[in-house]
């Protein structure tokens, strides 16, 4: 790893809040200033502020060239992941801060509770809480005489955040530059229990002995650098290691596509997979993590499913909810007075089922996605809507529906049509406060339903 001397310390300082390509273009070459290290160094700072504001504020933190800033995981998703690992090890006298594994929860759950228990929330805060970048991590280590190997380093992000929670925590990683790098930032962040190993991950693995976790972050491109999804095609190969993972650790967690059916995932790990976590943020899907662990019953158990959206999180046991969709069983209200729009990790879960009994709505069709009620819902993981009308795609339910309209924000789910088709048949601009869904209902009608945000 080159180390940035004085001249380009200073450059990087003076010049990080100004544009990248201007800089490249207009700066003007000091003697001792590398300057294709200052411009990585100043991008990489102006990306982490928004990504990865902590380590944004820490100085001394060495960026690595954009494609790996680009690629590497925010704060967000990497403090879920520390959350994750506290709460699996956490004392058994703290239960875990889960909903409870009886699945009776699910079966008793109302729209207005809330959706983990009063000493399960206290101890995902108490969780939040260990994993921020003090200058004391000491204090942050939770799980006394605990060891964690993340055997996929890279930029080591999630590294850093999962760390925290373990008084020993080993980085393993092939490439030297991003050993260098991870040295030199884990020193950075105060983490002094981090030990970085320059190595195949595979190979330490099978030559380690036992830790209480393990991280994997399978490398999804092909040897010709295409981007690849199934697990199978990822570097390493999950499947192939399963037993040396449950052999060698308590708990495995694994990071994979979002673009994964999580459903067949667990099916192919064969009865591992102890939980599902669906991970977005800003309303997009990030991640789908699995924890891999030894079955604990002779039967085998379905995993819980966690779904989170930024601070929306629902979880349940997939057991009890296989059926997806259940339309037929509960007939649309009457009053159609507000439309709900699940969250992206919901809508990869496809827990709708879920979302009708928890939340006290009502699907609006087969395969619609799309929830309405004659009453608002508190907490919806969701967006919500007023309906303001409903009507078809004849011209002069059309003209009702519009009354004059001249833009609208447009989307559509299980129709025959586009958005982009939508907005042209009804000439509307894009914008306002009107929200417009072109969906199917029960019994087969395309329908148009025009709402406002609340």
């Amino acid at each position: 790893m080159t180390i940035m001397n004085d001249e380009t310390r200073e450059f990087v300082a003076m010049h990080r809040n100004e544009d990248v390509r201007e800089l490249a273009l207009k700066a003007k070459r000091v003697e001792g200033l590398d300057l294709p290290l200052a411009l990585d160094q100043i991008a990489g700072w102006q990306i982490a502020r928004k990504k990865l504001p902590q380590w944004a504020s820490c100085e001394g933190i060495v960026y690595p060239p954009h494609i790996s800033m680009e690629q590497c995981s925010s704060q967000f998703t990497a403090q879920y992941k520390s959350e994750i690992a506290q709460t699996l090890l956490a004392p058994a006298a703290t239960v875990r801060a889960r909903v409870s594994d009886s699945g009776e929860s699910d079966n008793q759950t109302t729209k207005s509770e809330p959706q983990l228990s009063d000493s399960a929330e206290s101890v995902m805060q108490t969780a939040k809480s260990a994993f921020q970048l003090s200058d004391s991590p000491e204090s942050d280590t939770l799980v006394a005489r605990s060891s964690m190997v993340d055997l996929t380093g890279g930029f080591g992000v999630d590294f850093s955040y999962l760390a925290r929670g373990f008084s020993q925590a080993t980085y393993v990683e092939r490439q030297r530059h991003l050993c260098d790098l991870a040295e030199h930032n884990m020193a950075a962040l105060g983490l002094d229990q981090a030990r970085i190993v320059c190595g195949d991950g595979v190979e330490y693995l099978r030559q380690m002995g036992p830790v209480d976790f393990i991280y994997l972050d399978p490398a999804r491109r092909d040897e010709h650098g295409s981007r690849t999804y199934a697990i199978e095609d990822c570097t390493p190969n999950v499947f192939e290691l399963r037993d040396l993972l449950l052999a060698k650790s308590q708990y495995t967690l694994v990071k994979l596509s979002p673009m994964l059916d999580w459903r067949k995932a667990v099916a192919d790990f064969d009865g591992a997979v102890r939980e599902v976590h669906i991970v977005a943020t800003g309303n997009e899907c990030k991640e789908l993590l699995l924890v891999l662990g030894q079955q604990v019953h002779e039967e085998p158990s379905a995993p819980r499913v966690f779904c989170v959206n930024d601070n929306q999180r629902i979880d349940y046991d997939s057991a009890a909810y296989t059926q997806g969709l259940r339309i037929g069983g509960k007939p649309l209200p009457e009053a159609k007075n507000y439309l709900y729009e699940p969250n992206a990790s919901i809508m990869k879960a496809g827990c709708f089922d879920l979302v009708e009994e928890r939340f006290g709505v009502t699907q609006v069709g087969p395969s619609s996605h799309l929830f309405v009620s004659a009453t608002p819902v508190a907490d919806f993981p969701g967006r919500g809507f007023a309906i303001e009308a409903i009507g078809g795609m004849n011209k002069k339910d059309i003209k009702r529906l519009l009354n004059g309209t001249k833009q609208a924000n447009i989307a559509v789910r299980n129709f025959p049509l586009t958005a982009p088709q939508l907005r042209k048949k009804l000439k509307l601009a894009d914008g306002g406060p009107v929200y417009l869904f072109g969906t199917t209902m029960q019994g087969c009608d395309h329908v148009l339903l025009r709402t406002s945000k609340i």
